[in-house]
């Protein structure tokens, strides 16, 4: 379980396939402190690491998470957002972040507004499981963020400095793909009003 709080980046140093699995060697700032079996988010997808070595470690992402994450995509030198799971005595700064991603989206525009940077989202209309709504929640690349000007297939969040420059959204452009997770209490009053309607 997450927060959606992003505590630091970690540079892709290696990246090795082994039949459909894929091996992430990544260093960080906090790489020592890290533990065998503990599950990491890497921008927003929940892994495991498998190796430590010194400044680095390593996680592996199955088929299923290549082909529904934007992980298959990232190359050597990338910055991915981490965050540590979350303690359950701890504050919840962000939302309920489980680090199991629904899917991907596009950047479509980027846009400065008074101090903030606008990013729109765009994702598949037909996916009428996930939706948003405005002033809740969605984690963007792991990021736990303010949904506004929901559209159906698409959205908008408000993105302050600090953010950008702490996180891989300082690295987005126009095509840029991320990993979407949406609201886990929306996603079961979704799925429970479309049972509703079908019995």
């Amino acid at each position: 379980m997450f927060s959606g709080i992003v505590e630091t980046l970690a540079r892709i140093e290696k990246i090795e396939k082994e039949g459909t699995n894929v091996h992430f060697t990544l260093s960080c700032p906090i790489a020592e402190t890290l533990k065998i079996d503990q599950s990491i988010a890497h921008n927003g997808v929940c892994l495991t690491v498998v190796e430590i070595n010194n400044n680095t470690y390593t996680v592996t992402a199955i088929e299923e998470t290549i082909i529904k994450t934007n992980l298959g995509l990232l190359k050597v030198g990338e910055l991915v957002n981490l965050e540590k799971a979350m303690r359950m005595d701890a504050l919840l700064d962000g939302h309920i972040v489980q680090g199991h991603v629904d899917t991907t989206a596009k950047v479509t525009a980027i846009d400065q507004k008074e101090g903030s940077t606008y990013f729109t989202f765009s994702y598949d209309p037909t996916m009428l499981e996930y939706q948003t709504v405005d002033k809740g929640s969605i984690a963007v690349n792991g990021v736990s963020l303010t949904v506004v000007n929901s559209q159906k297939g698409e959205f908008q969040v408000a993105i302050i400095p600090y953010t950008i420059e702490h996180t891989n959204f300082k690295n987005f452009e126009i095509g840029s793909v991320v990993n979407l997770e949406f609201d886990i209490l929306g996603k079961y009053i979704l799925k429970y009003m479309q049972n509703l309607q079908q019995n």
